[in-house]
């Protein structure tokens, strides 16, 4: 069977242009996708399915809309490309990444899916061209084969990083099943097999592709744990189940007022892979088990400064809380005034140091740009609390009747519908159901389907807290800074002495011009 993929990447289809060629080219693709258990018979038609798949079509019809904002020229197609798909070749593509991430979660109020592929794209770039130099493979221009391809087709790439890691206090070749971490079966000529799954997967069923990444650092008995990958995502032997969300069915009800934002939603499957071949073409890293954490640590830097995106999230909820402070009539109440200042500080804190984290980014010694790792795990870090703290301000603007709303047959209904649209009137020129539909949103945001998205996933994604906290120690220069309170003191030589020594590395990585390429270690 000729594949979706497989004909976009011979070339023999046209790119995709917009959201609703994208929309099209996910279709008969014979997936193996388990919801609720069965098996579902085309994704792009199952209710609970779509609104995600639309969250990623934004991507495409922003890039069509704003180009400068969602595009971006590629060295490799010669012309301009979806900005999920570049390199960053410089800072300003870093920050543009940022905007890009911070403009579609305004758009969709939900997870739009493809800033691990992006993510994933940008280590890549850095690794192979280091692993080449190194030990002699060929696995950069690999990549640069697979990129390229991708540029000029428009293709959606998705990563696939995470482990279901079985006992974490084992080593992956020391579980009691060896498929509890991704790994090589067998190799031939043509290729080799890979089984395993990948927990949490984001926007993998709405992809054309797959980057298979290792999940942790890894040692001389793990080499068959370091592999890096594309794969298509129809490819034989691969199963996806689909994760459950809170209040997901809501989206196969009529109306969508209950669902709260009915267009879009976010998505996250498991990934089962059962003896999957990949050709030696599309494979990136085999057995290099001393580059496994400095993949993990470059795609962590990128994508931990990516959650911004939930800036433009919660830009969303902001205007949620005040629109319904506003139906209820207190907008201009002190406490009301005060909690969206408290809402939009922690909300630009955020995105303050994830933009920061890429105008302070450097370039490594393939060219691309990496942003700045202290600055990108203290941005996901705030990510992990300031979201919560948000919903929390939007929930007490909203009160409770977020939670206990009739249903929207109710407010159909000849006769409690009247009722309904009588005494849960707020101000008397907004109409009941404008007022139904902000609570709903709220909820959807903040209990319901895209909690998942701004809650948990910020919480949890690209590495939960305390492995930010372990970065975050790693990168503190504690001993930088008890010379200069020791030199300020009067103990330590005069701080220009200490320049010109000890603190050299500091300045380097906060003041490194532009053009000097470095390791990211």
């Amino acid at each position: 069977m000729v594949t979706t993929t497989a004909v976009r990447a011979a070339g023999d289809a046209k790119p995709i242009q917009s959201g609703a060629d994208y929309i099209e080219s996910l279709r008969g693709r014979k997936l193996r996708v388990f919801l609720s258990g069965e098996l579902v018979g085309e994704p792009v038609d199952h209710p609970i399915i779509r609104p995600s798949i639309n969250a990623v079509a934004e991507t495409f019809d922003l890039a069509a809309v704003d180009p400068e904002i969602a595009t971006a020229f590629s060295p490799y197609t010669g012309s301009r490309v979806n900005r999920f798909l570049h390199i960053a070749m410089s800072r300003n593509d870093l920050v543009m990444q940022n905007k890009m991430q911070r403009r579609l979660g305004q758009l969709t109020g939900t997870c739009f899916q493809r800033c691990v592929g992006m993510d994933a794209s940008n280590m890549l770039h850095s690794v192979t061209f280091e692993m080449d130099a190194q030990a002699g493979t060929t696995y950069h221009q690999r990549f640069l084969d697979f990129l390229t391809m991708a540029q000029n087709a428009n293709l959606v790439i998705a990563g696939a990083m995470t482990d279901v890691k079985g006992d974490r206090g084992k080593s992956p070749s020391e579980q009691g099943d060896p498929d509890l971490f991704v790994h090589v079966t067998r190799r031939t000529k043509e290729g080799l097999f890979i089984s395993g799954a990948k927990a949490h997967q984001t926007g993998c069923v709405n992809s054309h592709w797959l980057i298979v990444m290792p999940t942790m650092r890894l040692g001389p008995a793990d080499r068959d744990y370091a592999i890096a990958a594309a794969i298509p995502v129809e490819a034989p032997g691969i199963t996806y189940i689909y994760g459950r969300q809170s209040c997901d069915t809501r989206s196969a009800e009529p109306g969508g007022v209950d669902a709260g934002n009915a267009a879009y939603a976010g998505q996250e499957a498991m990934i089962v892979f059962d003896d999957v071949f990949v050709p030696w073409a599309r494979v990136f890293m085999d057995g290099e088990v001393e580059f496994a954490a400095t993949m993990v640590e470059r795609f962590t830097c990128y994508h931990r400064r990516s959650y911004v995106c939930k800036t433009g999230v919660g830009d969303v909820l902001i205007g949620a809380a005040a629109a319904v402070a506003d139906y209820n009539g207190v907008e201009n109440a002190s406490h009301v005034k005060d909690k969206l200042v408290e809402m939009t500080h922690l909300n630009e804190t955020i995105y303050g140091i994830g933009i920061a984290a890429s105008h302070q980014g450097s370039q490594m010694k393939s060219g691309v740009f990496i942003p700045d790792e202290m600055l990108a795990n203290v941005c996901k870090h705030h990510v992990t609390r300031m979201p919560y703290e948000i919903g929390r301000l939007a929930q007490d603007l909203a009160g409770g009747l977020m939670v206990t709303l009739p249903s929207a047959q109710d407010l159909e209904h000849a006769e409690v519908g009247p009722l309904i649209r009588k005494y849960l009137k707020g101000r008397k020129d907004i109409p009941t159901e404008d007022r139904i539909r902000v609570l709903r949103l709220i909820e959807n945001m903040t209990l319901g389907r895209n909690a998942v998205g701004y809650l948990t996933e910020s919480m949890h994604g690209a590495g939960s807290p305390q492995a930010q906290r372990i970065q975050i120690a790693r990168a503190m220069q504690l001993e930088f800074k008890k010379q200069l309170a020791r030199t300020l003191a009067g103990i330590e030589p005069s701080i220009r002495a200490m320049i010109e020594t000890s603190l050299s590395s500091y300045f380097a990585r906060v003041f490194e011009p532009i053009g000097a390429p470095r390791d990211c270690d």
